[in-house]
C-alpha cells in the first residue's frame, strides 16, 4: 500500500475536528484521500469499517447502512453497527425516558464526545436520574434528534482523545457527517409496528441536495415521526385485589409499562458550504428539532400510598382536617382500612368509618379525587436547536503562509418543559389540580475555535511532520425555570402528613430556579510524522482552563506499525477528563425511586445544598482517565480483519448517589439550616466523585465479501467483550447494588453477524444480535427482591430490498424476528412493578417489530 494512501487516511481519522484534507497534500493525494472516505462509506459491511493505517481504531457507518433498521431512532441504529455502544428502553425513568443515554465501551455517556461535522456537540438538558447504572446521573448530548436521511457517515473513534478535543472524549469520539450534496435526494415513508400490536410507528424522511450559486450547495434534510406508546404490563396484584373487593375505580392493567408515546417528532438539518475561491470556503450547519413525549409511572394505591393516602403503611386512611389547618383542634376521626379474613384489604370506600369521613365537611381524603388510586402520566416537550458557522481555507501568503486555517463559531440549545397529568398536590387538600406544568431545564452552549493545519518538510524524513494547533473558548449554563405554583406548593395540609407538590414529580419551585454558567479556554498541539515508510508516530497536548474548577493538562501518544503490506500494528496511550457538567453541580429534582420493593419520594439536591451537604455532599471535581490501547490490522483483498484491546482507569467518577435516609433525629437540625420540611423528603441524591473504575476490553471487527448465488455478498463480524471493575467507592454514599450495576449491568459480551446480499434489482440482509448475561434490575432496585443474573439471548434481524425501477424500491424487515424476549421479573415483584420484563435489558423488551418503507430517489 502506498504511502500516499497511508498518509491521506490517517489524517482524515485524527482530523475529524478539522474536517479537511491537511494542507500538504496536493491535488492528486487529496483526491486518493476523498476516495478513501468513498470507500469505507458504502453502506455495506464488505466495506472496510475501520481506516486500516489509522493508529487508533475508527468505524465508519455509512447513511445508507443505519436507515436499514426497523427503528427510525438513531439511537437504535447505532446499537446494531457499533458493537461497543449500547443503549436501552425506558420505560418509567423520570426524564431519562424523554432523552435515552447510550454509553460506549461500558462508560457513561457524557464520556464519549459527540461531533456534527466535526464540532462539538451541545449536550441535552436533561439529566438521567434513573439513567440504568453506567449512566446513573449522565448528561450527554441527544442523539437521537439526528436522522440518518441527514448523514452521509458517521466515524467512530473508539480510542481515549481528551488531549486532541477535550471534555468527555475519554471512551471515544462519534463524528456525524451531514450530506453535501449539490443534487439528487429522497423521501421515504416507513411504517411498522410490534408483534404485539401496538407501538405503531410512521416516520416520513426525506433529502435535498440543492445548489448554492454556482460554487456551492445546500443540502436540506427533514423527518417527522409519530410512535405510539407500548404496553408490555401485568395487572398488580394490590390493584386486582381492590377490583375483586368492589372498587370499580381500579383500571386493568392499573399501570402501563412500556415505551412512550412520542407525538410530533419533527427534525430539520441544514447543511451549506460555498467555495469562496482562492482556495477558501465558507460552511453552516445546524438543525430544529421538537417532539412531544408522555410516559408513564408507577401505580399509586388507594389505601396505602405513602404521604398521599396513608401514614403508616396502609392501616387507616390519612384524614385531612380543614379546622386543624386553620388553628383549630382536630376532629376528624381515624378511618381504618378494612381486612378480609385472609388478611388482604377490603374495600375501605365501602366501610362505614370512610363513609362517616365523607359526611363531615371538615374532613376529607385523597380518595374523593381518585377512590381507585392514580398513575400519573409524565410528559416533556424537547426543543433542540444548533448553528454552525465557519470558514476554512489555505492561507497564501503572511506568517502563516502555507497554513490551512479552521475558523469556526457554535451555538447550542436544548431545551426541556416538564409535565404531569393524572396526579395530585396531596397537601392542596380537595382543591388541588390533576394536570401540572412542572417546569423546564435549559442547555445552553457557545463556542468559538480557530484550528491551523499544515505539513512541515524535515530534510531527514520522507515525508513531513503533520502538526495541528489551535484554540477554543465554551460558555455552558444550565438553568432551572420553576413550574406553576401548584406543582410545587405547600399547601394547608402539609403539617399533616400530605406530601409537597405535584406527585411523582415534584415541580421546580422558586428555590430552585436560576441560572449557571461556566467558561472554559483551551489550547492544543498535535502532531504526527512517519519516521520510516512503515512506522508513524503521533502526539497530542492540550491544556484547559476551567472558570469553575481551575485548568488541566492531557496528553496522547499514537503509533502505527506496518510489519508487512498485509499487517499492521498500532497502539495508544493518553490521558483525560470529563468535566463536571454545570447541571449536574446544580440541578434540583424530586422522583419517585424504588428502593426495596418499596416507592419513596427521594429529593436531588445539588452537591453543596445544605441537606446535601449535610449528608455528605461536596463541590464536584472532574474525572480523570488514564487509557492504554494496543491493536493490530490485517488487510488482504477482500478480506479486512481489526482486533484492539483497550483499558481506561477513570478516577474521581461522577455519579448519583444511592439514597441516603432522611431521619428523624435529623429534623430539627436540618430545619435550622434552612431546610423545609424534612419530614416529608424520604431520602436524598447528590452527584458525587465516589468511584475509581477500571474498565477494560477487547473490539474484533472483520468483513469478508465474495461472489455468491449469483450476487454480491458481504460477510461482517463485529465483537465486543468489555469489564468494568469498581476499584475504589465511597460506601457511606454508594450501597453494593450500585457497584454491582457498574460492574455487571451490561453484558460482558456482546456481538453481531451479518450476511448482506446484492443482485441487480432485489438486496438483503440478514444479522444475528448476541447479548451475554448481565445483572438484571428494575427501576434501579439493585436489592436481592428486585434483581437477578439475566441469561444470555441471540436476536435476529433481516430486510429485503427490490429496486422496482431507478427511481422507487421497496423494503420490508423485522427486528427481532423470531421475538426473543427478554428476561422475565422474578415471581413475586409483580405486586409493586406490574411489568414483565426488567428494565435494564440490553435488547427490546417489546419483542419482535416488523416495518415496510417505500423510498423515492431523485
Amino acid at each position: 500500500m502506498s504511502k500516499t494512501f497511508r498518509t491521506g487516511s490517517l489524517a482524515l481519522a485524527v482530523g475529524l475536528a478539522l474536517g479537511t484534507v491537511p494542507a500538504y497534500a496536493d491535488d492528486a493525494e487529496a483526491a486518493k484521500a476523498k476516495d478513501v472516505e468513498k470507500i469505507v462509506v458504502v453502506g455495506s459491511r464488505a466495506a472496510p469499517r475501520s481506516i486500516a493505517d489509522s493508529a487508533v481504531p475508527v468505524d465508519i457507518v455509512g447513511g445508507d447502512e443505519l436507515g436499514r433498521s426497523g427503528s427510525s431512532d438513531m439511537l437504535d441504529q447505532l446499537a446494531t453497527s457499533v458493537p461497543s455502544f449500547n443503549v436501552r428502553a425506558q420505560p418509567i425513568s423520570d426524564a431519562a425516558t424523554l432523552i435515552r443515554p447510550v454509553n460506549l465501551r461500558g462508560l457513561s455517556s457524557d464520556s464519549t464526545l459527540v461531533l456534527l461535522n466535526g464540532k462539538r456537540r451541545h449536550r441535552a438538558s436533561v439529566i438521567a436520574f434513573q439513567g440504568g447504572g453506567v449512566n446513573d446521573g449522565a448528561q450527554g448530548p441527544d442523539i437521537s434528534v439526528i436522522p440518518s436521511a441527514a448523514l452521509k457517515q458517521v466515524e467512530v473513534l473508539r480510542d481515549g482523545a481528551a488531549a486532541q478535543y477535550g471534555s468527555d472524549a475519554i471512551a471515544g469520539v462519534m463524528n456525524f457527517v451531514l450530506k453535501d450534496a449539490a443534487d439528487g435526494g429522497s423521501l421515504s415513508v416507513k411504517a411498522g409496528q410490534f408483534y404485539e400490536g401496538d407501538g405503531d410507528t410512521v416516520t416520513i424522511d426525506g433529502n435535498i441536495g440543492l445548489p448554492l450559486s454556482d460554487d456551492g450547495f445546500a443540502n436540506l434534510s427533514f423527518q417527522y415521526k409519530n410512535a405510539d406508546a407500548t404496553s408490555r404490563s401485568v395487572q398488580r396484584p394490590d390493584a386486582q385485589n381492590l377490583i375483586d373487593n368492589g372498587n370499580t375505580f381500579v383500571n386493568d392493567p392499573a399501570q402501563i409499562w412500556g415505551n412512550p408515546e412520542i407525538s410530533d417528532d419533527i427534525t430539520i438539518f441544514g447543511n451549506f458550504g460555498l467555495d469562496l475561491g482562492n482556495d477558501k470556503e465558507a460552511y453552516m450547519f445546524g438543525n430544529y428539532s421538537e417532539r412531544d413525549v408522555v410516559g408513564g409511572f408507577y401505580y399509586r394505591n388507594p389505601h396505602n400510598r405513602g404521604n398521599v393516602y396513608s401514614i403508616d403503611g396502609g392501616e387507616t386512611l390519612l384524614v385531612g382536617d380543614i379546622a386543624q389547618a386553620g388553628g383549630a383542634a382536630r376532629t376528624c376521626a381515624v378511618v381504618n382500612i378494612p381486612k378480609n379474613p385472609d388478611g388482604s384489604d377490603g374495600n375501605v370506600l365501602e366501610s362505614a368509618e370512610y363513609q362517616a369521613m365523607l359526611a363531615d365537611p371538615n374532613c376529607f381524603s385523597m380518595n374523593q379525587i381518585f377512590p381507585g388510586g392514580y398513575t400519573p402520566a409524565f410528559g416533556g416537550n424537547i426543543v433542540d436547536t444548533a448553528l454552525t458557522m465557519g470558514t476554512r481555507g489555505d492561507i497564501h501568503s503572511g506568517f502563516l503562509k502555507d497554513w490551512r486555517y479552521d475558523i469556526s463559531g457554535t451555538v447550542g440549545r436544548n431545551a426541556s418543559s416538564f409535565n404531569l397529568s393524572n396526579t395530585l398536590n396531596p397537601s392542596l387538600g380537595l382543591e388541588t389540580p390533576t394536570d401540572f406544568d412542572t417546569g423546564s431545564y435549559i442547555q445552553l452552549e457557545k463556542m468559538f475555535n480557530v484550528d491551523l493545519v499544515r505539513g512541515i518538510n524535515v530534510d531527514a524524513l520522507d515525508e513531513p511532520i503533520n502538526l495541528a494547533m489551535g484554540m477554543e473558548f465554551r460558555e455552558e449554563s444550565f438553568e432551572i425555570i420553576s413550574g406553576e405554583e401548584a406543582s410545587w406548593k405547600a399547601g394547608p395540609y402539609a403539617d399533616q402528613g400530605f406530601n409537597i407538590g405535584s406527585h411523582g414529580f415534584k415541580g421546580f419551585g422558586p428555590e430552585a430556579q436560576g441560572l449557571n454558567d461556566r467558561r472554559s479556554v483551551a489550547a492544543y498541539i498535535d502532531t504526527e510524522t512517519y519516521f520510516t515508510e512503515d512506522f508513524m508516530v503521533g502526539a497530542a497536548l492540550r491544556f484547559e482552563d476551567y472558570s469553575t474548577f481551575g485548568n488541566t493538562t492531557d496528553y496522547k501518544l499514537t503509533f502505527q506499525y506496518s510489519v508487512s503490506d498485509d499487517f499492521s500494528l498500532r497502539g495508544s496511550t493518553s490521558t483525560g477528563f470529563r468535566a463536571p457538567t454545570v447541571g449536574q453541580a446544580n440541578v434540583v429534582n424530586t422522583a419517585t425511586s424504588l428502593v426495596n420493593g418499596e416507592l419513596i419520594q427521594s429529593f436531588l439536591a445539588p452537591p453543596t445544598d445544605p441537606l446535601s451537604a449535610f449528608y455528605g455532599g461536596k463541590e464536584l471535581t472532574p474525572e480523570e482517565s488514564k487509557s492504554y490501547a494496543f491493536g493490530g490490522v490485517y488487510q488482504s483483498g477482500d478480506f479486512f480483519l481489526t482486533v484492539d484491546y483497550y483499558n481506561i482507569e477513570v478516577t474521581d467518577r461522577i455519579a448519583q448517589s444511592s439514597q441516603i435516609d432522611v431521619l428523624a433525629e435529623d429534623y430539627d437540625e436540618l430545619r435550622a439550616l434552612g431546610v423545609k420540611n424534612p419530614e416529608l423528603i424520604s431520602a436524598v441524591t447528590y452527584f458525587a466523585n465516589d468511584f475509581d473504575t477500571t474498565t477494560q476490553g477487547l473490539d474484533i471487527v472483520a468483513n469478508y465479501s465474495m461472489q455468491l448465488f449469483d450476487g454480491d455478498t458481504q460477510f461482517s463480524f463485529a465483537y465486543n467483550w468489555n469489564e468494568t471493575t469498581v476499584d475504589k467507592f465511597n460506601p457511606e454514599t454508594t450501597d453494593e447494588g450500585k457497584v454491582r450495576r457498574l460492574e455487571e449491568g451490561m453484558p460482558n459480551h456482546r456481538g453481531t453477524l451479518t450476511m448482506s446480499q446484492q443482485w441487480d434489482s432485489v438486496q438483503m440482509f440478514v444479522r444475528a444480535n448476541y447479548f451475554g448475561k448481565y445483572y438484571a434490575v428494575h427501576a434501579d432496585d439493585t436489592s436481592d427482591w428486585g434483581s437477578e443474573t439475566a441469561d444470555s439471548a441471540i436476536t435476529f434481524d433481516a430486510e429485503l430490498s427490490y429496486f422496482i425501477n431507478d427511481d422507487f424500491s421497496v423494503a420490508v424487515g423485522a427486528n427481532n424476528i423470531f421475538d426473543q424476549e427478554a428476561q422475565e421479573l422474578k415471581d413475586g415483584t409483580y405486586g409493586v412493578l406490574g411489568a414483565k420484563y426488567y428494565e435494564s435489558g440490553p435488547f427490546d423488551y417489546n419483542g419482535g417489530y416488523y416495518y415496510a418503507k417505500l423510498t423515492y430517489s431523485f
